[in-house]
């Protein structure tokens, strides 16, 4: 596996320790700032709101000036927004707070295109392997955040204030480590030639499926990841408790990583999809058990290993959908779609935990967590009704 998906996999530590920071944090500042218990999970939604706007621009920033540049601005644009929440968390102010992450929210739409340049990076026979590789990188972050954010949460006068220095040192880490990173140039990455209107791409039964996966498995997962702080506050669980619920969640997350491009190779992303949609339910299920700290890790542990088994393999199964000359704008595409969903969960996450509680919230969502597979069944009937036509 070359250098280069090695350095990629630590700037995705870096980012999602950061991430999880964020989690940790935000609905809890949020409710300590906004005016009703409504608007706690603002923060997080303006956050994905953030990455949702970056998603095209990242993808045609790096289309045409290439992968590191466009990573150091996405980067540079998370420390702005690192200061600017600093400032909010000291003047008390909650619409300053939410500028400074929905600038946060754009370094991280930037740095979610690491999975696709570590596709470029690899040979293709360890395409799938290389992704696994890059997301594995989640697994530091999942001890590495919730740690961060305990030890940070006091050490300034103002409450969470750290949290924010510590994130600022992660995005100034990841600049570092991204500037002795070599990636291809965007000549190679994003070649000439004749593209396709946007609207056959989309109708590829490949990228419909790689889409409806990514859509549901981290739309649901975000859902019920966001409410969780929220849920586990009102029963009366403590923020140490909340931080390593967390954690144990993105170790499910992204410690199948290192097998998962691995069991793809072997069944196939369809099948894998299939398999995390099961866990999704599973785990919407499992919350229905009991309000305590083992049934909210229990739940949350089957959320992240749902999550891994239908993003991973969706995002393979994506670049099976497009030519070179395709690449920016079909990834744009993808990530838009899959991260405007994201938005919508974090920002209905709060309203829906407080009006419905936590057990009918996880009912709910089971459906959506079955509309990946009623996907691939329809499309297997439509190929066995053409091929008999």
């Amino acid at each position: 596996m070359p250098i280069t998906v090695m350095l990629l996999s630590l700037c995705q530590a870096l980012l999602v320790s950061g991430n999880i920071l964020l989690i940790a944090v935000s609905p809890l500042i949020g409710a300590s700032l906004a005016s009703s218990p409504f608007w706690a999970t603002a923060p997080v939604a303006t956050q994905w709101l953030g990455l949702m706007c970056a998603t095209i621009p990242a993808s045609l920033i790096m289309g045409r000036l290439g992968r590191k540049r466009g990573f150091l601005l996405g980067n540079t644009i998370g420390l702005v927004g690192t200061a600017v929440a600093a400032q909010a968390l000291m003047a008390e102010h909650f619409g300053l707070f939410m500028l400074g992450t929905w600038l946060i929210g754009i370094g991280i739409g930037f740095g979610q295109l690491y999975r696709f340049a570590a596709v470029e990076a690899a040979p293709l026979a360890l395409r799938d392997r290389a992704i696994g590789l890059v997301m594995g990188g989640g697994v530091l972050a999942a001890f590495f955040g919730p740690w961060l954010a305990r030890i940070s949460r006091e050490i300034a006068e103002v409450a969470f204030l750290g949290s924010f220095i510590g994130l600022g040192c992660l995005y100034a880490l990841a600049l570092l480590v991204l500037c002795v990173t070599r990636l291809p140039s965007a000549t190679v990455t994003h070649a000439d030639g004749v593209s396709r209107p946007m609207g056959e791409i989309m109708r590829q039964p490949s990228f419909v499926v790689a889409v409806c996966a990514a859509l549901v498995g981290y739309g649901v997962m975000n859902l019920a990841m966001t409410a969780t702080p929220l849920a586990m506050a009102g029963a009366g669980h403590s923020f140490d408790h909340v931080s390593m619920t967390i954690q144990w969640h993105v170790v499910a997350m992204f410690l199948p990583s290192f097998v998962t491009g691995h069991l793809t190779a072997k069944w196939g992303h369809q099948r894998m999809i299939m398999a995390g949609c099961l866990l999704l339910v599973a785990s919407l299920l499992a919350a229905q058990w009991q309000m305590s700290v083992a049934g909210f890790n229990v739940a949350l542990i089957l959320l992240g290993l749902g999550w891994n088994f239908t993003f991973l393999p969706a995002t393979g199964l994506l670049t099976e959908s497009y030519r070179p000359v395709e690449k920016a704008r079909t990834q744009a595409a993808n990530e838009c779609l899959v991260f405007s969903t994201v938005a919508i969960t974090a920002l209905l996450a709060g309203p829906m935990v407080s009006s419905l509680g936590w057990t009918s919230l996880n009912l709910l969502l089971i459906p959506f967590s079955l509309l990946p597979i009623v996907a691939m069944g329809l499309q297997q009937r439509r190929k066995r009704r053409d091929s008999l036509a």
